[in-house]
């Protein structure tokens, strides 16, 4: 591999840990968990949880089996290509950067809309915000690997500390030592709770449960980052396994615990957990909330500040992504070799500068046409799910082949649990999380034509990308003794 194009293993077991951490912590726990108690209950919203973080961490097993064993930026695009067939790595790899290019320029439009929160006389317009965030974001990209990881683990370190004072004072709450008054369990026995839906049968809250389930998956997208980091750890083979056992716990403390409190704290009939989707509605996060009910009074410029760097963190985290996911492709020949160059600190600036340029495309859609936009986003919708179909099948394929092959699985360095349990329920559950998108249809039998369009707009994509790729080259599945377990990354 030439020094043109051979990136640096900069990152430290301290950067990895934390990106691995924080990368499910972000908006989708900030905001959207009231949201998930409000449709299916306390109770119903933490069994979606428990269930979408049990399948999380078998994926995260599976990549990090993988990743321990080949570590490439291109990860699960790579292991696809290698393990399963070609085609499929194509469309992976193209869908992720695609999704990722559309949730920067939608991160940098939400930083605006959290200044404006202190900002309400608009000194500066809405554009020159999102344009100063992209600019940062472009910066800490632009430098070396080393940078991003710093700035991440600062990132991360401030949604950490947020989240286990938000536990702590909860649970003070809880039991009256803050507040107004011991509060205890009643919140989870008030009205139908703690299991709710839009009636009183069994298979409604079951459903509604269900329903849950797609807010609980987009709030864990984006922990399979630790795979990306891959190719750029300083020592993959320990920091990688180090991240991926403490996926199990970050998700019981930071995501379950944290559903706990806010169901035991706010009854899941308060017009309180409803909408609070955006930044301009900070007041309405049931962080926000716990905190304010607790005596404090800042509480929601404090979270505004927790978002905005949330916001910042999903920012930076997907240029990273983006670019590196362009940069592999670019080594496996499933894009244009100039993608593949690096400047004199690593960074694949080729892939950086084309990956900017379509965010600013997107962006100004966003800003002249709403519609337009909306169909964007569709399209990328179901991405993430996608992806970790892609992890769940190329590990499988992986581990068959690596048995088929005859090698001895006390060689990987690392090993994931309970093959091939684990790949076979994510596999499970990702498919009731994608065919359960369109709730009016799962839950009240409406068929809404446009809606099921925009929702699923996403498929017909990655299907393109696939049968292009499928028809123009010809290739086929890879028999399991033809599968290339090399370690050489190419």
């Amino acid at each position: 591999m030439s020094k043109e194009t051979e990136i640096k293993r900069d990152l430290k077991s301290r950067h990895i840990t934390m990106i691995a951490i924080g990368g499910c912590i972000g908006s989708g726990l900030f905001m959207t968990s009231g949201q998930a108690i409000s449709s299916a209950g306390p109770g119903g919203a933490l069994v979606a949880y428990l269930a979408i973080g049990l399948m999380v961490y078998f994926l995260m097993t599976s990549l990090g089996e993988m990743a321990t064993y080949l570590p490439t930026s291109g990860s699960f695009s790579t292991y696809a290509s290698r393990y399963v067939d070609p085609s499929l790595g194509f469309a992976l790899g193209w869908n992720y950067w695609f999704n990722w290019v559309i949730t920067v320029a939608a991160d940098i439009e939400l930083s605006a809309l959290a200044v404006s929160y202190w900002e309400p006389m608009r000194v500066l317009p809405s554009w020159a915000w999102s344009v100063i965030f992209l600019l940062i974001i472009i910066g800490l990209n632009s430098l070396s690997v080393s940078v991003y990881g710093e700035s991440e683990y600062w990132f991360a370190l401030i949604k950490v500390v947020t989240v286990v004072v938000f536990l702590v004072i909860g649970c003070l709450t809880i039991f009256g030592i803050m507040g107004s008054g011991y509060v205890g369990f009643s919140n989870f026995t008030v009205g139908e709770a703690p299991f709710i839906g839009t009636d009183t049968s069994i298979s409604s809250k079951v459903l509604a449960a269900l329903g849950v389930f797609l807010i609980a998956g987009y709030s864990f997208q984006g922990t399979e980052l630790i795979g990306v980091t891959a190719g750029e750890s300083e020592n993959p083979e320990k920091t990688i396994p180090k991240a991926v056992k403490q996926v199990f716990w970050r998700i019981l403390i930071f995501y379950v615990l944290a559903i706990v409190v806010i169901g035991l704290l706010i009854p899941y009939t308060s017009p309180d957990l409803l909408g609070a989707s955006s930044s301009e509605e900070i007041a309405k996060s049931p962080f926000t909330i716990v905190f304010q009910n607790a005596g404090f009074a800042f509480a929601a410029s404090v979270m505004n500040a927790v978002i905005l760097s949330s916001i910042l963190s999903a920012g930076n985290s997907g240029m990273y992504a983006s670019t590196r996911m362009l940069y592999a492709m670019s080594k496996d020949k499933l894009a244009y070799p100039i993608f593949a160059k690096l400047n004199a600190k690593g960074t694949p600036i080729n892939s950086l500068i084309a990956t900017t340029a379509v965010v600013i495309i997107v962006f100004l859609v966003q800003l002249t046409s709403a519609n337009a936009y909306t169909y964007i986003v569709a399209a990328s919708g179901l991405t993430g799910f996608i992806a970790w179909l892609g992890i769940a099948i190329s590990h499988y394929r992986f581990r068959k082949a690596y048995m088929y092959q005859g090698k001895d699985l006390n060689d990987l360095k690392y090993r994931a649990i309970w093959f091939p349990v684990g790949p076979i329920l994510a596999l499970m559950l990702c498919g009731v999380v994608m065919s359960g998108q369109d709730t009016k249809l799962v839950t009240q039998g409406i068929v809404d034509w446009g809606g099921i369009i925009t929702t699923y707009m996403g498929v017909p994509v990655f299907l393109f990308f696939y049968l292009y790729h499928k028809i123009k080259y010809k290739t086929k599945v890879i028999p399991l003794d033809k599968v290339d377990l090399s370690q050489d990354v190419k």
